[in-house]
C-alpha cells in the first residue's frame, strides 16, 4: 500500500496533525513521502495553509495543495463563493496516481469530515478514496461525542466498501476526562476498526525532532511508531 486518505470525523479534530506525524516518521525513516491537501478551505491566523504545518513538522516532504479558498467553508460553497474551480475525485485520483509513482508513500489529506462536499456534483473525499481503491484512516476527538461521529464515519466507509486502516486520536488531552478515558476502549468499538494511535496535545507546538518523538510514541507500528493501544488504555483505565 502506497496511497492513503487521511479524513475527520469531523473539523477540527487533527486531521494535518496526525497527517504531519505519518508522513515525519515515514520520512526519517528514509521513505519517499509526498502529501496532498485536497483543498485548503481557510487559513491559519498566519495566512499559512495546512501544507505549511506539514513541511514545518515533517521535514522534507513534497506537498501538493490542489485548490485553496480563502473561505473557511466546505470546499465546494467556498468555491462556489469565491468564484473559483472545484476539485473533484478525478483531479485527486490523477495528483495522487502522478506523485505514487515517484514516492513511496502518498498522504492524501481531505477537509473537514468524510462526506462534506468537493463539488456540484455532491463528491466527497470517499468518493476519491472508493474510485482509486485506497483504504481511508479515521481522525477522531477524544471527548464527548466522538463515538457517534466516529461511528457514522465507519458504516459510510462500510457501505461504500472503502477498506479502514483503523482510527487515531488527534489531539489526546494532557488531563483526559471520564469520557475521555472511557473512549479508548469505546473509539475502536464505535470505529469497528483498531485504535492505532494518539497524538499528544499541543504536539503541532513542537520543533521537528520533538514532534517525530511525539509521532513514534502516538503511532502504532502499522506506521512506523510505538504505540500500543492495550497498554495505552490501561494507563488511563477509569476503573
Amino acid at each position: 500500500m502506497s496511497v492513503i486518505v487521511v479524513t475527520g470525523t469531523g473539523t477540527g479534530v487533527g486531521k494535518t496533525i496526525v497527517t504531519s506525524a505519518i508522513a515525519a516518521i515515514a520520512q526519517s525513516d528514509g521513505r519517499r513521502v509526498a502529501v496532498i491537501k485536497a483543498a485548503q478551505a481557510g487559513l491559519h491566523e498566519d495566512g499559512t495553509g495546512d501544507l505549511d504545518t506539514v513541511r514545518r513538522l515533517a521535514g522534507a516532504v513534497t506537498t501538493r495543495e490542489l485548490a485553496r479558498y480563502l473561505d473557511p467553508l466546505a470546499p465546494e460553497t467556498a468555491a462556489r463563493r469565491s468564484g473559483l474551480p472545484t476539485v473533484g475525485p478525478a483531479d485527486i485520483a490523477a495528483a495522487a496516481s502522478q506523485l505514487d509513482e515517484t514516492h513511496d508513500l502518498v498522504i492524501i489529506e481531505g477537509a473537514g469530515g468524510l462526506l462534506v462536499r468537493f463539488d456540484g456534483n455532491g463528491s466527497t473525499i470517499a468518493d476519491a478514496a472508493w474510485a482509486m481503491g485506497v483504504p481511508m484512516l479515521m481522525v477522531a476527538q477524544a471527548s464527548l461525542g466522538t463515538l457517534n461521529a466516529t461511528a457514522l464515519t465507519a458504516e459510510v466507509l462500510l457501505k461504500r466498501g472503502i477498506e479502514s486502516l483503523g482510527v487515531v486520536i488527534g489531539s489526546w488531552p494532557a488531563e483526559p476526562d471520564l469520557a475521555a478515558r472511557c473512549n479508548l476502549e469505546d473509539l475502536p468499538v464505535a470505529a469497528g476498526a483498531p485504535l492505532l494511535g494518539a497524538i499528544p496535545e499541543g504536539a503541532g507546538q513542537l520543533n521537528p525532532a520533538q514532534f517525530l518523538e511525539s509521532a513514534r510514541a502516538g503511532l502504532s507500528p502499522w506506521f512506523g511508531g510505538d504505540f500500543d493501544p492495550e497498554q495505552f488504555a490501561m494507563t488511563y483505565k477509569s476503573g
